[in-house]
């Protein structure tokens, strides 16, 4: 699961350049994020991870931050392998 955070930060530095955001920065208080870069978020994430982000996962809580992206996805890691 190492590569999930890598990944992440990969995707964001994208949208903030010239920033190197830590896994613990609230991307929501720097303000760097709106309903459509949220949208995107959400969208790599399912891609690149191949998990479904539910209605009941979309909490500004699980996408503050690098740590918190990386626990939701290896969440839904997690339930898929119980599959």
């Amino acid at each position: 699961m190492k590569e999930i955070q890598p990944k992440i930060k990969e995707f964001l530095s994208r949208f903030f350049r010239n920033y190197d955001l830590q896994p613990d920065e609230d991307i929501f208080s720097l303000g760097f994020v709106n309903s459509m870069f949220a949208m995107q978020l959400v969208l790599f994430m399912e891609q690149e991870f191949q998990i479904s982000i539910d209605n009941e996962d979309l909490e500004f809580d699980n996408f503050r931050t690098i740590n918190a992206m990386t626990r939701l996805i290896e969440r839904k890691l997690s339930l898929v392998a119980q599959k």
